[in-house]
């Protein structure tokens, strides 16, 4: 007998390329079940009701063929995620179900490389390990597993469920009528009351609704320029992206003496009370206010 390490590495290896090959079998089969639906939707197209009976059971087997490889290719991945727990000599609790239901249904496959791993794992934990998967006589195996390998012929409500579900997804009137009456049931869903329009419950908006209300903020060009916040770092855990501000303006000489001599001339007006007062024009161009033009009022009558 080889070394427990060699037989796992092997094994290691085989699981792997079992996973794979389990794969590509369930996408072919696959493949193969939707040609031979489109086939079962044209007999029914043409009236050959028996025939598509007996062939449907074919599309049956394979879609249940396809699923025990599916449960199979879980057990490989199982496997081979503990691995670890395959080098003691004897077969831990957790991993006895995956694989007596390995060496129960790798015979009943087409897949040699799950069947070398089989063997592989039968040479590992030895004959009477072997015989009782077999056998199932402690019923280790997985009772999903061994349904899936169950030879009898589908139920007869199996069968008319796949042949509506065939006829509905490639068209096909299937029993005859059936389509037509859902097809009127979805007319009188859609017009209810009898056939009666329904109202609108809300009124229109008027014009001024429509000038009052407010665009969205998404209207009109947007900007080509779009800035990604920096990614976060140990160093910046919270970046944040800081923009320019508008530059900050600084009045001129110009504007500077403008405002230092109105102060000086609202002084001479005060003290002065002179008629040329109502004359002087304001600085900045500003309307006066009335408590101003009361006062060049006063001004004038004296």
């Amino acid at each position: 007998m080889a070394p427990s390490s060699s037989l796992v590495s092997k094994l290691k290896v085989q699981l792997k390329l079992s996973i794979s090959r389990l794969r590509m079998v369930q996408q072919k089969d696959t493949a193969i079940a939707k040609q031979q639906r489109r086939q079962m939707a044209h007999l029914l197209e043409l009236g050959k009701e028996e025939s598509a009976r007996i062939r449907v059971e074919n599309i049956i087997r394979s879609d249940i063929t396809t699923e025990l490889l599916e449960i199979l290719e879980l057990y490989c991945e199982l496997l081979l995620a503990r691995i670890g727990l395959l080098e003691p000599k004897e077969c831990d609790p957790g991993l006895e179900e995956p694989i007596k239901s390995i060496i129960y249904a790798a015979p009943r496959t087409d897949v040699k490389e799950l069947q070398q791993a089989r063997q592989l794992l039968v040479e590992k934990y030895g004959k009477e390990f072997a015989l009782e998967a077999i056998d199932n006589s402690d019923g280790k195996v997985a009772e999903r597993v061994l349904k899936k390998l169950r030879v009898e012929p589908p139920d007869p409500e199996l069968v008319n469920l796949y042949l509506k579900e065939i006829a509905r997804t490639y068209g096909v009137d299937w029993p005859k009528g059936e389509k037509r009456q859902d097809h009127s049931s979805d007319e009188d869903d859609d017009s209810p009351g009898g056939g009666q329009a329904v109202k609108n419950l809300e009124e229109p908006l008027t014009t001024d609704e429509l000038n009052k209300a407010t665009p969205p903020r998404d209207l009109g060009p947007k900007s080509p320029v779009s800035i990604a916040p920096p990614s976060p770092s140990t160093d910046n855990v919270n970046p944040r992206i800081k923009l320019p501000g508008p530059p900050e303006l600084k009045p001129s000489a110009k504007m500077s003496g403008l405002k230092k001599e109105t102060p000086s001339t609202q002084a001479q007006s005060e003290s002065g009370g002179n008629r040329d007062e109502g004359q002087k024009k304001v600085v900045g161009g500003k309307i006066p206010d009335v408590d101003e033009l009361s006062r060049r009022f006063a001004a004038l009558k004296r």
